[in-house]
């Protein structure tokens, strides 16, 4: 049995031969591979969602439920926006209706609104003693976004980088500095230069998946 596994990342800790795993039809015929690998359960049973697809979804309803409580008072969200040096962000969140004469940050034409906030959502799986980490590979594309977001934030806009952690067993946040160095300075460079730096933690269970807490994030 072959199944897709929606996650571009090398999901340490999630690969273990013999490890129990959920898989969904997605009942397209068309697809070469129709199961699709959804959950995984690790040591001391918990599950870990690793379909990649969802975390943004998750970081939308967090904020329209409250669970988000740093990025409330927006009226819109809005989902991969173009951006920067051919970039799409994630959610833009949105005040008021719309181009008001702004400073222009998606190079491609486009205004957004005064007090309009970037929200860019990386998604986690691994865990080491406690601690969620990203990235589990080396990413240059996670690096290059931090710098699309530092030119958001120089141009008076809110920019965020939000770590959704698809399970539940950590207590904190840390970059994986010893599987990507370069990202972990990249990382420490934006919060410096006005790049908010979030992460959350979800609930995973077979019925369903949400956020449910913040992490507390650790740069030092």
């Amino acid at each position: 049995m072959t199944a897709h596994a929606a996650n571009t990342g090398a999901m340490l800790g999630c690969d273990e031969p013999g490890s129990r795993v959920w898989l969904r039809d997605t009942g397209d015929p068309g697809r070469k591979y129709p199961l699709s690998w959804e959950l995984v359960e690790v040591a001391g049973g918990v599950l870990v969602g690793t379909n990649t697809a969802l975390a943004n979804p998750l970081v939308a309803e967090g904020i329209r439920d409250g669970t988000i409580s740093a990025l409330q008072g927006f009226d819109r969200i809005r989902p991969e926006v173009p951006y920067g040096d051919h970039s799409r962000i994630d959610l833009l969140l949105e005040k008021g209706s719309g181009d008001d004469g702004g400073q222009a940050v998606t190079g491609r034409g486009e205004v957004p609104a005064a007090g309009s906030c970037y929200v860019e959502v990386k998604n986690a799986t691994m865990v080491t003693a406690g601690v969620a980490r990203f990235p589990d590979s080396v990413s240059v594309r996670a690096t290059r976004h931090l710098g699309e977001l530092e030119k958001v934030a120089a141009a008076g806009y809110r920019a965020v980088v939000l770590f959704c952690l698809q399970r539940e067993d950590a207590g904190e946040f840390r970059p994986a500095d010893d599987i990507d160095p370069v990202f972990g300075q990249a990382l420490r460079q934006a919060e410096a230069n006005g790049v908010e730096v979030m992460a959350y933690a979800a609930g995973v269970s077979i019925s369903g998946i949400r956020l449910s807490r913040m992490l507390p994030v650790v740069l030092s």
